[in-house]
């Protein structure tokens, strides 16, 4: 089976990918020459916006910004990444993402990188969801109840 790139998996291809649970949502794409470094191996800038592209997918494909309420803002309090092995150039690779932890105004997601069944690189992210005026707003329970539901998220 190939897995298609820049497509939305769930739990049933991320499984036939070599991708194990309790991993739900991720997506597949191949490392892009402007990506790579003069080691030939992926930047460590590109991790970012490979795992803030999935965030968002992420944040579309759970409804999570009907879920927040009138006009959300979700906004990256901090982010971190910890490097396990390089990945090279056109090397093909599966991004997840789960929802982990839950606060009153914030969340906390997983996020790592699969390389033919291995991580390669995990990382974490703390978003935050704001009102329309920048004021923080109280994650609703709908939202909770769909992160619990869906990742096993925990109130932290």
């Amino acid at each position: 089976m190939t897995t298609p790139y820049l497509t939305p998996l769930g739990p049933t291809e991320l499984r036939d990918a070599g991708v194990p649970a309790p991993w739900a949502f991720g997506m597949a794409d191949r490392v892009r020459f402007g990506e790579i470094d003069a080691l030939n191996h992926v930047n460590n800038v590109a991790y970012l916006r490979w795992y803030e592209t999935l965030r968002v997918h992420y944040l579309d494909h759970y409804d999570i910004y009907n879920l927040a309420g009138d006009k959300p803002k979700f906004v990256v309090k901090s982010v971190g990444l910890d490097y396990k092995a390089e990945v090279k150039r056109g090397a093909s690779y599966i991004n997840v993402t789960r929802t982990v932890a839950l606060r009153n105004t914030s969340f906390t997601m997983e996020y790592a990188t699969f390389v033919e069944g291995q991580i390669t690189t995990t990382g974490t992210c703390v978003a935050v969801l704001l009102n329309f005026d920048n004021t923080k707003r109280a994650l609703p329970d709908a939202l909770r109840d769909a992160l619990m539901t869906r990742d096993g998220a925990v109130q932290a």
